[in-house]
């Protein structure tokens, strides 16, 4: 399983995630720094990335595109990079259910 974290979100965490998990910011893409959602989206999908973001849009080209990619949804709002890395560990059983299963494209997260 690897994440791609949205461009909403810190590089920070990538740091705090790595010893869990294969991890990579979008800007670490090649992808310019203001790419559309589109891009991402296509980028995740060809290089078998799950996008780990707090923006709607993905939710929504998941309702048009399917998937792939799998997208965490985080609907915490603004809170310290510490605490989003501690949120991700706590879920990573269900992410990693997200990404072994064919029947579910997203994950919403509290």
């Amino acid at each position: 399983m690897r994440w791609l974290l949205d461009a909403n979100l810190s590089y920070r965490l990538v740091r705090q995630l790595e010893s869990h998990v294969q991890v990579l910011h979008v800007s670490r893409t090649g992808l310019t720094p203001a790419a559309d959602d589109r891009l991402i989206w296509e980028w995740a999908r060809q290089n078998d990335y799950l996008i780990i973001t707090n923006d709607e849009d993905f939710y929504r080209l998941a309702g048009v595109y399917g998937f792939p990619p799998k997208v965490v949804l985080l609907r915490m709002g603004n809170q310290s990079t510490h605490h989003v890395a501690e949120t991700l560990v706590r879920h990573l059983v269900d992410i990693q259910s997200l990404a072994d299963t064919a029947e579910l494209g997203i994950l919403e997260l509290y």
